[in-house]
């Protein structure tokens, strides 16, 4: 039975066209590229793979995809969750699949192919936000974060990082929150008006592609005004030397959230988090809760800030950061406290006390504070400059790449580094 007609529902949306020149440094692969991030990530990559001589197929499981990809090689999967198992384990034996490339390894399509993969011996790299901010991708074999093989143990990454090259010069990626948000909308807005062709899909995010798009827009309106909020607040900070700790708030849908932390959602972590604050923290210090840069505005969590920080009876002493770089509020902070964002690495750069919720990658003795919360406000310690630093050498060398998702610039090298990488050619200069 082939595929067009197999009641599974896999339709090829666009035949792959003729090969390009083989790669210089590795035989031809078939490589198979899910899903992406809402943007043109993968149709960049798979533009670079096949000039670099493999053959790329991208299966499509919405119209937000199906726009983004708009090339080759596009399979649209149009079957159920259910089904969706035997349905790859197919395109993998008719396309002979050496590799599998995906963005979130938690997503349910994801989860089930991660599995499916490993049972036929096929090799699964994983996209991710850095590991390490700014300006580093996540492209990782096997998984991420709480599926990270690395392992927990300091002193194997010191002798591991004792044996590698310096960190080749790394600058500064261009990025774009209007870009994002575009991109967001565009992706959702494709999703819905295309459910009627993909009508077992089911998005993995909670809310309607069209409540989100509506998110998307608020923000993109309000954004002058949330900066100039912003502003004011660290500007305040910075003038009177106030002391406090951060809260880097994280995506209410991420699966780093639902499957790698004690919580619910980030409102169950946010109470938890004040509320032992308000109990232990010393008298004078301050609490900011940082938004998430990538936060569609459905939710108002400056508002929840506020209603829990009253409710602990600490509304004096609690600040909501809508918008901004995290870069000079970490730095000036007496601590970060984190699920499992790798904004925690970020703080963890410039010396400052990190302690994590969840399950994060980087969570490892020596680097991160191992108590309770409620100790952390009086006693938070600080990191191990040597083993956070041998840590850092040993990502960028496994499972990190530099670039970034939104910016010309920040794909481009993304691609470039991903490829070789991929191959095993040397990483090129930046």
């Amino acid at each position: 039975m082939s595929l067009h007609d197999a009641p599974i529902a896999v339709d090829i949306a666009h035949p792959t066209g003729p090969l390009s020149p083989a790669a210089p440094f590795r035989e031809s692969r078939n490589i198979l590229l899910l899903q992406g991030l809402m943007g043109p990530l993968f149709r960049r990559l798979g533009r670079g793979l096949m000039a670099a001589g493999h053959r790329v197929y991208k299966v499509n499981f919405n119209g937000g995809d199906r726009l983004f990809w708009r090339q080759s090689g596009g399979i649209d999967y149009r079957g159920t969750l259910a089904d969706w198992p035997t349905a790859l384990a197919q395109i993998i034996a008719d396309r002979q699949i050496s590799d599998v490339i995906l963005f979130g390894d938690c997503r349910d399509h994801h989860m089930a192919a991660t599995r499916i993969c490993r049972d036929l011996g096929v090799t699964v790299h994983v996209f991710e936000e850095g590991y390490v901010r700014p300006d580093w991708v996540t492209f990782e074999r096997g998984g991420v974060n709480g599926h990270s093989t690395l392992p927990r143990d300091p002193q194997w990454y010191r002798d591991t990082a004792a044996k590698l090259p310096p960190v080749p010069q790394h600058r500064q990626i261009a990025s774009s929150f209007r870009r994002r948000a575009s991109e967001g909308l565009a992706y959702n807005v494709a999703d819905v008006l295309t459910r009627w062709y993909y009508p077992n899909w089911n998005n993995h995010r909670p809310w309607h592609p069209l409540v989100e798009g509506m998110g998307w827009l608020r923000k993109l309106r309000e954004r002058k005004a949330r900066a100039a909020e912003a502003a004011a607040l660290m500007a305040r900070l910075q003038s009177t030397g106030q002391r406090y700790f951060l809260l880097p708030l994280q995506l209410d849908s991420d699966a780093q959230i639902r499957l790698h932390s004690p919580f619910a959602g980030m409102a169950e972590a946010l109470r938890v988090v004040i509320s032992s604050f308000a109990a232990h923290a010393p008298e004078g210090t301050r609490l900011v809760v940082k938004e998430h840069p990538l936060d569609n505005g459905v939710r108002d969590w400056q508002l929840l800030t506020v209603d829990m920080a009253s409710r602990f009876g600490v509304a004096d002493r609690v600040d909501y950061l809508p918008s901004g770089d995290i870069v000079p509020v970490a730095q000036g902070s007496l601590g970060m406290v984190t699920i499992n964002s790798t904004s925690g690495t970020l703080g963890l750069s410039m010396g400052v006390p990190v302690i994590v919720l969840g399950t994060a990658v980087y969570d490892i003795e020596g680097i991160t504070f191992k108590g309770h919360l409620d100790s952390f406000w009086s006693e938070p310690g600080g990191p191990d400059h040597q083993t956070f630093e041998a840590f850092r050498r040993v990502l960028i060398d496994r499972c990190l790449v530099p670039g970034g998702f939104f910016s010309e610039e920040a794909l481009d090298l993304v691609v470039r580094h991903v490829i070789a990488r991929f191959e095993g050619r040397p990483i090129p200069p930046e």
